[in-house]
This record gives C-alpha cells, sequence and structure tokens, in this order.
C-alpha cells in the first residue's frame, strides 16, 4: 500500500538529489518535453550514478511506491499522474564512449543523441539516430528507434549490443546476448518496463558522406508532390530513405525568417550512395520545380537537424498510424484535410518511407525487430490554450480519418497517449514479454510509458 513518506531518508542515501513539491525547482524539474504532460510523482529522484539508481528503487518498494524511470522527457503522456509512483530521472548520466574501431557506442542513461553524432561524423560513422537531436538514446532505442537509415540498417534496437540496468530486486545487471538473452531480447523493444537503464552500447556503421537535403515546394503543390513521390516509393533501394511534410511554420521569432508564417510541403531525403545516383533516384520530384533544394553531399552530422524538429519543450498534441499504402484517393483525402485549402492549422502531417530492413526480422533481434507498412505518419499541432487545444484534436482526428483505411498499426515512440501496449505486438511477442516481466519484475515496479502487465504464472 502506498504510504506517505518525506524523502528525507533516500536523500541522504543519494550523492543525487531528490526534489518533492516543496522544492522550488519542481516544476521545471518535472516538465516533460510536451508540456502538455503534467506529470505530478510523489517525487523525483535524481542519481549520479548506479549506486544512486538501486538505493531510489529500494527505497520505493519499501513505502509501497512504484517506480517510473525517465532520461529526457520525451513521450511521457502516456505514464499519467504517476501519483503514486517515485520517478527516477537519470538526465546526469552522461558518460560518452566512442570506439571507432569497433565500431561501438557507450553512452549513459541520460545521454541525447546531441552529444553522439557529431563525435561519430568525426570518424566518418553514423547512428541509426532519428530526427531530433535533442532525444534521449536509451528511449529512443528501448521503443525501437526509427531513424534515417532505418531502411537499410533496421530499426535501432536492433544495434543495440549491451544494456546495464538496475532491477526490480536492486541487482545491477548487464544483459546482452549471452547474458540473460531473454532480459535482452526484452528491453529491445518494451520501453521502461523492465528496469532503470543505466547505460546502453551499440553499434555504428562506416558513413563518411552521403547525399542528403530537402525540397521545398508550396503547400499548394501538395497533391502532386504527394502523388510524385508515392510512386517513387516501390522502385527506390533500401539505401534511400525519404520523408515528406505539409508544414506550417509559426509566425514567431524562433522561426528563420525565409520561412516564418509560411506553409510548405518539403521532401527529405538520405541516400548511402553518390549525388549522381541520389538524384536520378528524386528525379521526378525535381521536375516538379521546387522553390528550395538543399541536397548535396555531406557528412551524415547534417541528418541531426535537417528534420527541423523543435529542440526546446512545448505544449503539442499529436497523432499517428502506420499505413500499408497511399493511393491517390488516401492522396486526396490527406490534402483535403490537412492541404492548402483545408483550413487546418496543424503545424505538420508528415509520412516517412519505411519498408526495406524495417520489414526483415534478424537473427537475434529484440521484442521490436520490425514495424508493419510501407509509411509511417505522424501529424502534430501545437495548441496556445483550451479553446485551440480542441480545433488541433479535432484536426488531428480529420487527418486520421483520412488515413484510417490504410491502417495497420502505430509505432510505440510516436504513440503520446494511454494506449493498450498488446495492440504493439503480436500475440506471441506480447506473451513472452509478460513472461519476463513476470520473471523480473512480478510485483510491476515499473510503470513504463507504454505498460507491460506480468503474466499470472499462477496459471501456467
Amino acid at each position: 500500500m502506498l504510504t506517505t513518506a518525506p524523502f528525507t531518508e533516500l536523500a541522504a542515501q543519494m550523492t543525487g538529489r531528490v526534489v518533492t513539491a516543496s522544492d522550488s525547482d519542481w516544476d521545471a524539474v518535472r516538465q516533460a518535453f510536451n508540456v502538455t504532460a503534467d506529470l505530478r510523482p510523489a517525487a523525483i529522484a535524481l542519481p549520479r550514478d548506479v549506486d544512486d539508481v538501486v538505493a531510489a528503487i529500494a527505497y520505493a518498494r519499501a513505502h509501497g511506491l512504484r517506480v517510473a524511470p525517465q532520461a529526457t522527457g520525451h513521450n511521457a503522456k502516456p505514464l499519467g499522474t504517476l501519483h503514486d509512483a517515485l520517478l527516477v530521472d537519470v538526465r546526469a548520466l552522461q558518460e560518452v564512449a566512442v570506439d571507432p574501431a569497433a565500431r561501438r557506442v557507450r553512452v549513459g542513461g541520460g545521454v541525447k543523441w546531441e552529444r553522439v553524432t557529431p563525435l561519430l561524423a568525426e570518424h566518418g560513422l553514423a547512428a541509426l539516430h532519428g530526427s531530433s537531436p535533442d532525444v534521449g538514446v536509451a528511449g529512443y532505442s528501448l521503443g525501437g528507434g526509427m531513424g534515417w537509415l532505418a531502411r537499410k540498417h533496421g530499426l535501432q534496437a536492433s544495434s543495440v549490443t549491451a544494456i546495464e540496468l538496475v532491477t526490480a530486486d536492486g541487482r545491477f545487471a548487464r544483459v546482452d546476448a549471452d547474458h540473460e538473452p531473454e532480459l535482452f531480447w526484452a528491453l529491445r523493444g518494451g520501453n521502461g518496463n523492465f528496469g532503470v537503464v543505466t547505460a546502453i552500447e551499440f553499434a555504428v556503421y562506416p558513413v563518411a558522406q552521403l547525399y542528403a537535403g530537402t525540397l521545398f515546394f508550396g503547400l499548394e503543390q501538395a497533391g502532386a508532390v504527394l502523388c510524385a513521390w508515392t510512386a517513387l516509393l516501390p522502385d527506390l533501394p533500401d539505401e534511400m530513405m525519404t520523408w515528406i511534410k505539409l508544414m506550417r511554420f509559426p509566425d514567431i521569432p524562433d522561426v528563420p525568417a525565409e520561412v516564418r508564417g509560411q506553409a510548405f510541403t518539403i521532401v527529405f531525403g538520405a541516400f548511402l550512395g553518390d549525388e549522381e545516383d541520389g538524384r536520378a533516384l528524386l528525379a521526378t520530384l525535381h521536375e516538379l520545380g521546387p522553390a528550395v533544394d538543399t541536397f548535396a553531399m555531406a557528412p551524415p552530422g547534417v541528418l541531426g537537424d535537417m528534420a527541423m524538429d523543435p529542440n526546446d519543450p512545448l505544449p503539442y498534441l499529436s497523432a499517428t498510424a502506420l499505413l500499408d499504402e497511399l493511393p491517390d484517393s488516401g492522396v486526396e483525402a490527406l490534402v483535403a484535410a490537412a492541404g492548402a485549402d483545408s483550413g487546418s492549422t496543424l503545424t505538420m502531417v508528415e509520412l516517412r518511407h519505411m519498408g526495406g530492413a524495417l520489414a526483415r526480422r534478424v537473427p537475434g533481434a529484440g521484442a521490436r525487430a520490425t514495424l508493419p507498412g510501407e509509411l509511417g505518419m505522424f501529424s502534430l499541432g501545437v495548441p496556445l490554450d483550451e479553446a485551440s487545444a480542441v480545433t488541433v484534436q479535432a484536426e488531428l482526428d480529420v487527418v486520421s480519418r483520412a488515413v484510417a483505411p490504410h491502417k495497420v498499426g502505430d509505432y510505440p515512440n510516436f504513440v503520446e497517449a494511454d494506449t493498450d501496449a498488446r495492440g504493439f505486438f503480436d500475440e506471441d511477442t506480447w506473451s513472452r514479454l509478460r513472461l519476463v516481466k513476470a520473471l523480473y519484475d512480478p510485483s510491476d515496479v515499473f510503470r513504463g510509458n507504454h505498460p507491460i502487465p506480468p503474466a499470472d504464472v499462477r496459471s501456467l
């Protein structure tokens, strides 16, 4: 049973801090990246090392609290208020070590991609990071991790080689393919349901240069650009990853003057090849006459900011879906929902080309090894008050209905709502995840952002 505790005992056991509602920086510390998430845990532990994590978990268990692991505050909204939980935030675990010869990287649980990708670029290496340098490596990896090189190299979870964590019984463990392989399997896709991750190691790939950039078209060209883009997809090699966004830039000083307050259809691409071949693959898009073309040969470090994702916390509402296709009728429905004449205020509707290695299961992969579908959709709007939040949600619902006939699933890292996580997995994977949960956390101490309940082993 939950008990009231002043947390002074835990604070005395840690070298890091324990923050409660009585502290002056409580609101700043509990703020998630999406500021519409109102996390109000019993307290927040900010460990500085593994021993602090062990102490925090032991204290939570002794006082009837659950434990919610967190690092960078992304995808926090599904956690709920956390009134019965100790939030263990590992943002201070900032080790970064690159082994260029072995093509391996080890990072602490709180490290963001912005600290990793520049170091790799110096050695002609690239990681399977996503669209924002502000995202944490650990959380991104535990949920799958779909980035710019995913059609060639798959999900980031499949490149993870070892994970260090503290389990529910307070034990520090290093797991990999040979040491506690079932837990290693479950962690790679099971999010924060199995322990507090303190470090993660992963493979990286030789990429000295690639052909990458953007094509800017007017938003009124969305239908023509979408049709041309979807027609290209079946013939693109795995070395080419392309995205498309219907994007409205807000009229605020933080936005570059050349796009501020304007709306565009933007094609993004990253090609593991040379400029001649890359340009030929995108020829039909170039023929549509983009207003801006930034494609060029560049080091992989350019991928970190290419998507133009915000790096600072902001309020937003979102919707997502994995799609099997988007035929011309689907393009027409999407443009009607979010195009230039739709009246929509949504900041972004994004489609990512999937397939390739994202659809192929590799030996030794984890619980999240593949993603269904050919396209990943993510739409986002920024509400400024309660009234605009109602409008944004209605507009997101219109986009979701437009693509609903083609929906085949969801990508958990994009789902920012309280959702039954079994829908993210096939029946066998879900059952296996629950068995691993029962083995390592039978009392359901850990509250991941998409919870996996332990199996009832008494009925087996």
